[in-house]
């Protein structure tokens, strides 16, 4: 049978009640609850049982608590999926996008979700879902309104001229 890890440092089974009293988060107090039944004394089994986790489970945290002390029985945020883009690609795209389309050579006046799919797929080799190209052009610091697209046969002096003016009122009003 193999040796029980030690609890390393100079907490005791009080020190480890009040400390869990003081957490706010449950999973932290559940696993100082268990330390401090080890601390007390108790098999491992039983620590465990009181932490409501497997003896395994146990001594993983117990590395933990030796590694990191109190703060590191707190569950740490999962790192999550690496981007399938290079930063490269990503300031590529970025500076696409912040270009716009060319009507003529993409065949669009606006991007949108779909086209910008395609497009990634097709400078990139990288396939995304129409949702995860939302959130890159999130984390890009891209927001999902565009603006409306002008045409190119606008003349602002037309625009300003047709706009309707009204007359100043009159002092006696």
């Amino acid at each position: 049978m193999a040796r029980a890890i030690e609890l390393i440092g100079e907490l005791d089974a009080a020190d480890f009640r009040r400390a869990a009293s003081l957490s706010r988060d449950a999973g932290q107090s559940r696993r100082l609850l268990a330390l401090a039944a080890v601390a007390e004394g108790r098999c491992r089994e039983e620590a465990a049982r009181i932490g409501g986790m497997d003896r395994q489970t146990l001594r993983d945290w117990v590395h933990r608590f030796n590694a990191d002390g109190v703060d590191g029985l707190i569950d740490r945020k999962a790192p999550g999926a690496r981007c399938k883009l290079t930063a490269e690609q990503r300031a590529e795209l970025a500076g696409l996008i912040e270009t716009g389309p060319d009507p003529k050579t993409d065949g669009v006046v606006r991007w949108r979700r779909v086209d910008l799919r395609e497009v990634i797929w097709q400078r990139f080799g990288v396939t995304y879902h129409e949702r995860s190209v939302s959130r890159l052009l999130h984390e890009l610091g891209f927001s999902h309104m565009s603006a409306r697209p002008q045409h190119t046969g606008q003349d602002e002096r037309v625009m300003t001229a047709f706009k309707k003016t009204l007359p100043t009122p009159s002092p006696r009003q």
